[in-house]
């Protein structure tokens, strides 16, 4: 009967095994509609993965701040200590780079599994699916939103200041984050119900993408020297130009100069263009990341259908 309804005659049907029927049920635009109302239990699920993860932690959020900050002492250590980094501000520019990072990858990795880890309400409760997805994101954020404040404790410490100037292109940087990883979460998300595999390999996946953003090594002396007429190979990856706009509004250093053995030694860090060079990046990134987004929605809504089945 599914494979009449299907469009297959009596006999495909009985000569045929389907095994699934997946089709959308709502348009992109209800999706979004849908999204917007359900706003409430958004924050709601934000608030409940905060709650959840710290339950019966003594020190509760302030792990959202230790964790960061030991990471951060151990890269401080590895690569300015024992490798004698001479980088001005070294630490500074690290952190700069984690700080988006750690909100992309936390909020796609967590985001990919949250359906299958959800697999009871999915079941049971009538909801917008897509929501837990971006609670994942969510989530992210506000842990974002405390390892800032370890960076201005960082940069108060070592009295470095930011360039404001670039203020509002870093937080059209991080809007622009926040979507990337959203449409990668909700995308994801509804591929790993089927391919279990997904969340796993994108593990994998987060460690090598690390690596290939500029965050532990200079992006001009390391890449930009190297690659040459190339380079566009490298702006390949989308996160590269929303990590170098956070590095060049904190860090604020673009060719620092240091005393290395009494001898003063330039660094060449960051990327000689001005604030049209780093915001026509960013704007790219951004409507890349908008088409990305719209393109999940429509692909949660063909396989959501047999969600129930398959979890």
């Amino acid at each position: 009967m599914a494979a009449e309804a299907a469009g297959f005659t009596p006999r495909e049907a009985r000569g045929n095994k389907v095994t699934r029927i997946v089709s959308p049920t709502i348009s992109v635009r209800q999706r979004l509609k849908e999204i917007w109302l359900s706003r409430e239990l958004l924050v709601y699920l934000v608030r409940t993965e905060i709650k959840v993860k710290y339950k019966n932690s003594v020190l509760g959020l302030v792990w959202s701040m230790i964790s960061p900050a030991m990471t951060l002492a151990i890269y401080f250590v590895v690569f300015q200590v024992v490798l004698g980094n001479h980088m001005p501000d070294f630490v500074i520019y690290l952190f700069a780079g984690l700080l988006l990072w750690n909100l992309f990858s936390l909020g796609v990795l967590t985001g990919t599994g949250v359906i299958v880890n959800n697999a009871g309400i999915v079941k049971k409760v009538s909801f917008p699916r897509e929501i837990l997805a971006l609670a994942a994101v969510g989530s992210a954020c506000v842990f974002f939103f405390f390892q800032s404040i370890v960076m201005v404790i960082f940069m108060v410490v070592l009295h470095a200041g930011p360039d404001w100037p670039y203020l509002p292109l870093v937080v059209f940087a991080l809007i622009t984050g926040i979507v990337l990883a959203c449409a990668l979460a909700v995308l994801l998300s509804a591929i790993n119900v089927y391919l279990r595999d997904t969340q796993h390999l994108m593990e994998v996946i987060l460690t090598a993408w690390f690596w290939a953003c500029p965050i532990v090594y200079p992006f001009q002396q390391d890449i930009g020297a190297k690659l040459g007429h190339k380079l566009f190979i490298y702006f390949l990856n989308p996160v590269t130009p929303l990590v170098l706009t956070f590095q060049r509004f904190i860090y604020n250093k673009v060719s620092p100069v240091a005393k290395v053995k009494g001898v003063p030694t330039t660094y060449l860090v960051l990327p000689h263009h001005g604030y049209l060079w780093y915001s026509s990046l960013d704007v790219g990134v951004f409507a890349l990341s908008v088409v990305l987004f719209l393109v999940a929605l429509a692909v949660f809504g063909r396989l959501e259908g047999n969600f129930a089945e398959e979890l």
